[in-house]
C-alpha cells in the first residue's frame, strides 16, 4: 500500500476539552447523586492523563472505587460525552479538512488510532464526516491489549503499510510510530506535555505545519 499517515483523535483531529469539562461535571454529578462520590470533580486530574486507555483513566480518578462503579461512570461519561458531540458542542482543531486534502491530494491513506471507545469515535466521524477522507477508524478496543503501539501494527498489517508517520499529542502516539519504525510527529495543542514531545522526530503548532515535515521526510 501507499505511504500512510496514522491520526490520533483526542486532543489532535478533535477538541476534546470543548466537551470534557461539561460531561466530566455531569458525570461526577451523576456520582454525587448517588452519593458514590463527594468533593470536586477532577477535571485537572483527567487532563494530565488524557490519551491514556479508559481502564487507567477510571482507575486514576477513581482509585478507591470498585470496578463495577468506574465501568457505570464510563458508561455514563460516554453517553454525554456522545451526546454533546452530537449537539455541535465539540470542533475539530484549525485546519484538519486541509490538511486532509493535502495529504490526499499527495497520494497518502488516512487512517485514525485512538484509544477511544468504537461509538465514541463514530459519533465524531459522522458529525464532522471525516470517512470522506479516513480510510478506517480504529480504536483500541479493536485489539486484546491497550497498547496504541499494538493498535498502529495491526492497522499496518491490515493495510499493508510499510511507510508513513504517526500524529498524536501524546507519548502513547510518540511510542506506537517509534515501535512501528514510522515517523511520529508531535502535536503541541491542550493536553500535550513538553517532556513527551521532546522524543518526537519533529513538533507542530498547528496542523498545517505537518505539510513541510511531511515533504522533507519524502524528500
Amino acid at each position: 500500500m501507499q505511504a500512510s499517515v496514522i491520526f490520533d483523535m483526542d486532543g489532535t483531529l478533535f477538541q476534546t476539552h470543548t466537551i470534557l469539562e461539561p460531561s466530566l461535571e455531569d458525570t461526577f454529578g451523576y456520582l454525587r447523586s448517588r452519593r458514590e462520590w463527594s468533593g470536586d470533580t477532577p477535571i485537572q486530574t483527567y487532563r494530565e492523563i488524557m490519551g491514556v486507555p479508559l481502564p487507567v483513566v477510571w482507575e486514576t480518578l477513581m482509585p478507591a472505587h470498585s470496578p463495577a462503579i468506574r465501568e457505570a461512570a464510563n458508561r455514563y461519561f460516554h453517553e454525554r460525552l456522545i451526546a454533546n458531540i452530537r449537539s455541535g458542542q465539540g470542533a475539530l482543531y484549525p485546519h484538519v479538512e486541509e490538511l486532509f486534502d493535502f495529504l490526499k491530494q499527495s497520494g497518502y491513506a488516512l487512517f485514525i488510532a485512538s484509544n477511544g471507545q468504537i461509538e465514541y469515535l463514530q459519533a465524531i466521524v459522522e458529525v464532522y464526516r471525516l470517512d470522506a477522507s479516513v480510510t478506517e477508524t480504529f480504536s483500541i478496543q479493536h485489539i486484546d491489549t491497550l497498547d496504541k503501539a499494538d493498535l498502529v501494527r495491526h492497522i499496518m498489517e491490515k493495510y499493508g503499510i510499510r511507510s508513513g508517520a504517526v500524529i498524536g499529542d501524546r507519548l502513547s502516539d510518540i511510542h506506537a510510530a517509534k515501535r512501528n519504525g514510522l515517523l511520529a510527529i508531535g502535536c503541541r495543542f491542550d493536553f500535550a506535555q513538553e517532556h513527551e514531545l521532546r522524543q518526537a522526530d519533529a513538533v507542530v503548532n498547528n496542523l498545517l505545519e505537518v505539510k513541510a515535515h511531511i515533504g522533507r521526510w519524502n524528500g
